[in-house]
């Protein structure tokens, strides 16, 4: 029996050693885990939701602490005790989650040894019958060293501790069982294998017959029954194959950029769970390494959970050189145990994750695509004013009011900015916004590409288009910035087709497409029509004009070439109708 205590002995110390240093290593990953049991839908215990950090480190060192005094036989009662106290409660939470299916994940081996609520259970029902042994043998437990000694291995064990949560909440998890660890690609993380088995669901239809309850299950379909349906629940009665990676999305202003930036070579992104409660004092390193990144040709984003319009602010007020996208919270914070936090990529594949406290250490390579003389402050100036530049347009096209606030919800405006007269709102910042780029332009030229980055490059551009009356003055500033590659020579193109065509002249790339009232919808007057798609694909445009005309006036439409008369007769026509 002595020789059976000392193994059991060595199994609990072990396993709770093991157990809190996994813990211990990711203090964040466990805190989480307890706001899961902490929230309404489990323990209903929210009011300790906001202590969750201090409680899990105090949790996981006590673990660890209770495992090496196990092992040295130091106090072995009170020690005994707190170890069937522990398991005891650790016991009716994983009972608890099973049984009530509320949390799938217990955490006890944090993302190391992912257990489901019944195999968390059965576990511990083991360590629990384990330690019942032992309190009922703990004659044969001796103290392994004198009572000075064990109590210095304690506290050095506990100073250890300490220090190594220290090391981690302020750097990052020393070991990383995430699927987004380093090396890892997410875009393989996604990936469903062949075979792999599909979720199955059962339907239970709940029907009055006869006065009687009855139910009957199919695989979905409504069943034929001679009665009163009175209700239905889904049952999950096999679970599918679940990726390392999933829920991840990259989005904004509605679109899904999870693909493109995952094809990215050379991306930085910056992550804030909710820049709401991001610790702020981050961002001084934040934006000093996203300069250098930029400046080094490097492309960063920022990903957040926050809505739009407070993440445009929050980047302005700490001047970022980039932007935010959204991904939700909990994915973020799986990404990445620290916001802000740093993740490099290269085509989905994870090279580094950083702390913010650690952004000095972020390896960055002098790319071909490098722009040493960015200059960051008129970035971010005119960062701003492409932001104002669309502040209300889209909205402007949005006829039903119903609709509009919709969107205006999803930009995160209030409702006093999208309603009322929103074309008199632009008017006065398309205003305010022309006088600064004229100053720009007449003082320090075209801002573009090598001075400003992608895509601030084009914001003059279309501070200039939506201001027709300036094209003439501007137009051969713009038009030389984009010989130069400083812009795209496709944005010139439109400009000139619109300043022809303002005209009344011909327009050299089809990109101007008119309305006049009741008349039918058509393509300004091209010049050479027949070799247009020629120039366009020298400006840099993808489409051909018969492509480019469906695009603009839906299916239907097909592109022919109308001689300028045409034209000016459609246009006189819609300005003196009889």
């Amino acid at each position: 029996m002595k020789i059976l205590t000392h193994i059991v002995r060595f199994i609990v110390g072990i396993l709770f050693i093991f157990s809190g240093f996994i813990k211990l290593n990711d203090p964040l990953g466990f805190s989480y885990k307890l706001q899961e049991y902490f929230s309404p839908e489990v323990l209903s215990l929210e009011f300790l939701s906001p202590y969750a950090l201090l409680i899990a480190i105090i949790l996981v060192i006590v673990e660890i602490l209770l495992g090496i005094a196990l092992l040295i036989g130091h106090r072995k009662k009170i020690v005994l005790w707190l170890l069937l106290a522990m398991i005891a409660f650790f016991t009716f939470l994983t009972f608890y989650s099973a049984y009530f299916n509320k949390v799938t994940d217990c955490g006890c081996f944090g993302d190391a040894i992912p257990l489901v609520p019944w195999e968390s259970f059965a576990k511990d029902v083991i360590l629990l019958v384990l330690i019942v042994f032992l309190i009922l043998h703990q004659k044969f437990i001796q103290p392994a060293f004198a009572k000075m000694v064990n109590s210095i291995i304690i506290f050095i064990a506990f100073i250890a501790c300490m220090a190594f949560g220290y090391y981690v909440l302020m750097h990052l998890p020393w070991l990383d069982f995430r699927a987004y660890k380093v090396g890892n690609n997410i875009s393989e993380g996604m990936i469903i294998p062949e075979g792999a088995p599909e979720a199955i669901f059962e339907y239970q239809w709940k029907f009055n017959v006869d006065g009687e309850e009855e139910i009957i299950t199919t695989s979905g379909g409504y069943p034929t029954v001679k009665g009163t349906f009175i209700d239905y629940e889904v049952v999950q009665t096999q679970v599918g194959y679940i990726p390392p990676v999933h829920d991840f999305t990259i989005e904004r202003d509605g679109k899904d950029y999870t693909s493109e930036f995952l094809k990215q070579k050379n991306l930085i992104i910056i992550i804030a769970y909710n820049l709401a409660t991001t610790e702020r004092e981050g961002y001084y390193n934040i934006r000093k390494i996203s300069e250098e990144a930029i400046r080094k040709g490097y492309k960063v984003i920022g990903l957040s959970s926050s809505a739009q319009i407070d993440a445009e602010q929050f980047a302005k007020n700490f001047k970022l050189p980039f932007s935010f996208y959204y991904t939700d919270e909990t994915v973020l914070k799986t990404i990445v145990r620290a916001s802000p936090g740093i993740l490099s990529l290269d085509e989905g594949t994870i090279l580094q994750k950083l702390h913010y406290n650690d952004a000095s250490d972020l390896k960055l390579k002098k790319l071909p695509t490098a722009q040493p003389k960015l200059n960051f402050k008129l970035k971010r100036e005119l960062d701003s004013i492409a932001v104002l530049d669309q502040k209300y347009r889209k909205l402007m096209h949005i006829n039903n009011p119903e609709k509009r606030a919709l969107e205006g919800k999803k930009m995160g405006l209030e409702a006093a900015d999208y309603t009322g007269d929103l074309w008199q709102k632009q008017l006065a910042l398309d205003t305010s916004n022309l006088k600064r780029i004229l100053r720009l332009l007449d003082t320090q030229g075209y801002p573009g590409k090598s001075l400003v980055g992608v895509p601030t490059n084009t914001a003059a551009w279309y501070v200039i288009q939506h201001n027709p009356e300036y094209i003439e003055a501007y137009l051969p500033i713009i038009k030389e910035a984009g010989m130069n590659g400083e812009i795209p020579y496709k944005l010139v193109a439109m400009m000139e087709d619109r300043y022809l065509m303002n005209l009344e002249k011909m327009q050299l790339y089809g990109t101007q497409g008119v309305n006049y009232g009741e008349g039918p919808s058509f393509i300004w007057p091209i010049k050479n029509s027949e070799s247009v798609n020629d120039r366009r694909k020298d400006a840099g445009f993808s489409q051909t004009i018969e492509s480019y005309a469906t695009d603009l006036f839906g299916n239907d439409f097909q592109y022919e070439s109308i001689t300028l008369e045409e034209a000016l007769r459609r246009k006189n026509k819609s300005n003196n109708p009889q």
